[in-house]
């Protein structure tokens, strides 16, 4: 089973993707703020993360080159969700280890397609 931690500050995006992802084939995980999202990522080896780029003490771009550091974690796919997805917040993820972006607000679908491309296991569309 995958397992994806989803680190945002905002309800209804945490909301969006556990209802979206959280069936048998993916385990949801869910962080608030910057310094939760390493506790969680370290304790749990998550196969994906999402990650706001705008997060309480501390920015999703720390938290990012953080689990980029630590053994075990440096494989893991991580994508950043923003709100506008300026040039300068693409090169800042990148230059931290991010592979994609999300640009907030994404439909379920748009999601889904993104976990299953990432995450081979996951189909695109689970049996409910």
């Amino acid at each position: 089973m995958a397992t994806v931690l989803i680190v945002d500050d905002e309800p209804p995006i945490v909301e969006l993707v556990r209802f979206t992802l959280e069936d048998e084939h993916v385990r949801v995980l869910e962080a608030g703020n910057g310094l939760e999202a390493l506790e969680v990522a370290f304790a749990e080896r998550p196969d994906l993360i999402f990650l706001d780029v705008q997060l309480p003490r501390l920015n999703g771009f720390e938290v990012c080159r953080r689990l980029r550091l630590e053994p075990g974690l440096e494989k893991t796919r991580i994508v950043m969700l923003t709100a506008a997805g300026q040039a300068q917040d693409l090169a800042r993820g990148r230059a931290a280890g991010a592979d994609l972006y999300l640009t907030k607000p994404f439909s379920p679908l748009r999601l889904l397609t993104l976990v299953s491309s990432l995450l081979p296991e996951v189909p695109l569309w689970p049996e409910r």
